[in-house]
């Protein structure tokens, strides 16, 4: 029997793009993009998660985290099944801000790619309609899509 795991993502955007990791899914043979982030440990935060997460994964510091919302996700990775619970940040950080948009950056405890992606990608991006979350955001406050 699996568990729900928590997590915590956040969606940096810049000039119509937004940085995501990398992924491939041998099993079905599938490239495709996520956000960036990671589990949510005991008597920490959501917010205070995707903060550690984007410290630990990029070493970089997020000054700014709004939730656009929490979500449930059931996904095949590999061939077994993955149930998150996830919570969803837009991000800013002058770090990021400062990385141009063809750079290559890696996840420093992994080794994943994590590039800047246009936001109208064709590319699958996980969780599944996680970019949705940014343009209702961006429609409520009559911002460009890329806000």
């Amino acid at each position: 029997m699996g568990t729900i795991r928590n997590i915590a993502v956040g969606l940096p955007v810049r000039d119509g793009h937004v940085l995501l990791s990398v992924g491939f899914d041998r099993v079905r043979q599938l490239g495709f993009h996520r956000a960036v982030g990671g589990g949510i440990e005991f008597g920490e935060l959501a917010v205070e998660a995707v903060h550690r997460e984007f410290r630990e994964e990029l070493d970089v510091a997020i000054e700014d985290a709004e939730l656009l919302a929490v979500l449930e996700n059931r996904f095949e990775f590999e061939g077994n099944p993955g149930h998150e619970v996830v919570h969803v940040f837009a991000v800013r950080s002058a770090a990021l801000d400062a990385v141009p948009l063809d750079a290559d950056l890696v996840v420093l405890d992994e080794g994943s790619p994590v590039r800047w992606v246009p936001l109208d990608t064709d590319v699958p991006v996980f969780p599944s309609g996680v970019l949705d979350f940014l343009s209702q955001r961006a429609e409520s406050e009559n911002l460009p899509s890329a806000f």
